[in-house]
């Protein structure tokens, strides 16, 4: 199969696989307790989660975005390229646009794929073997909060997810072009892999700073509940509490991770894609088929 979809799906795999030790940590440093913190930082939170819960720890709910990948990527670049054609020109303003019609849409797949992959993360914190098992896997932890709360509860935490991912992919689509217009990725430069790659991770790490806070509410949200005690009503009553508690530093919890994240993760996917094009089509080809930005979601980026 030598469609872009087959090769944007082995990209976003390898984005998964290099990024999802640090979106555990991100989601981790995000919620915990402020009174009783396990993690002092980014690094600390690495070296406890090794040791403590081995390194597999570190890719607890994989699952999730690994099953949502294929859906995404359909659902993300159908809707951008469709939208960008229907508003007839290429410029930067349309470019955000179709981004953000394309992160809203995407919404309906990510917020309970998120949803689960946060809940799996959270299981067994601090656990070499997990005396209670809450979830099997992503799937059987959906199927148990469906059973238990309903549609409302497997989609918990889609307003912030919503109001996350609109602007986030509009400046991802937006920033992707403006570099690669700035930086003239042609294909017959011969310097065009390290333009691309620095191109996405650039475009990664505006994208997440561009709606961070938000996402640092949302994770709250979606782990709220897990032990049995609900703490927030919504997204303004979170905020609100969050900031009471701990101040405007709550709104930056697991940013180090996030950027260091972007970056590389970005970079794995952009070379993936660079990889098996020139593998499977000729130069000729290569020329029609640049690749465009892979999806790190959710989130992520």
């Amino acid at each position: 199969d030598k469609s872009p979809t087959a090769v944007r799906l082995v990209s976003g795999a390898a984005g998964v696989l290099v990024g999802h030790p640090f979106d555990t940590v991100k989601v981790r440093l995000q919620v915990q307790n402020v009174e009783k913190p396990l993690y002092r930082g980014t690094f600390h939170c690495f070296q406890s989660i090794i040791k403590q819960e081995s390194a597999f720890g570190l890719y607890k709910g994989i699952g999730s975005p690994m099953m949502g990948l294929t859906f995404i990527n359909a659902l993300v670049f159908g809707v951008q390229g469709n939208t960008l054609r229907a508003l007839g020109k290429d410029t930067p303003l349309n470019q955000f646009i179709a981004g953000a019609a394309a992160g809203a849409i995407q919404c309906v797949i990510c917020c309970p794929m998120e949803l689960a992959k946060t809940r799996m993360q959270l299981q067994g914190t601090g656990e070499y073997k997990l005396k209670t098992k809450n979830y099997k896997n992503s799937l059987d932890c959906l199927i148990k909060i469906y059973r238990k709360e309903g549609l409302r509860g497997i989609n918990r935490g889609m307003v912030s997810t919503f109001i996350r991912e609109t602007p986030s992919f509009g400046f991802y689509f937006l920033t992707y072009d403006c570099m690669t217009r700035y930086l003239g990725c042609e294909a017959e430069d011969s310097f065009v892999i390290p333009k691309l790659l620095f191109s996405g991770g650039i475009s990664g790490i505006v994208s997440w700073l561009s709606t961070y806070p938000v996402d640092v509410i949302k994770s709250r949200l979606q782990a709220d509940g897990v032990g049995g005690v609900t703490q927030y009503k919504g997204i303004l009553d979170c905020v609100r509490k969050s900031y009471h508690d701990e101040g405007w530093r709550v709104f930056t919890r697991g940013l180090t991770s996030t950027l260091l994240r972007a970056f590389p993760v970005n970079a794995a996917t952009f070379a993936t894609v660079t990889v098996f094009l020139m593998y499977m089509r000729s130069e000729d080809d290569l020329r029609e088929c640049e690749p465009g930005p892979a999806i790190q979601q959710p989130s992520s980026l």
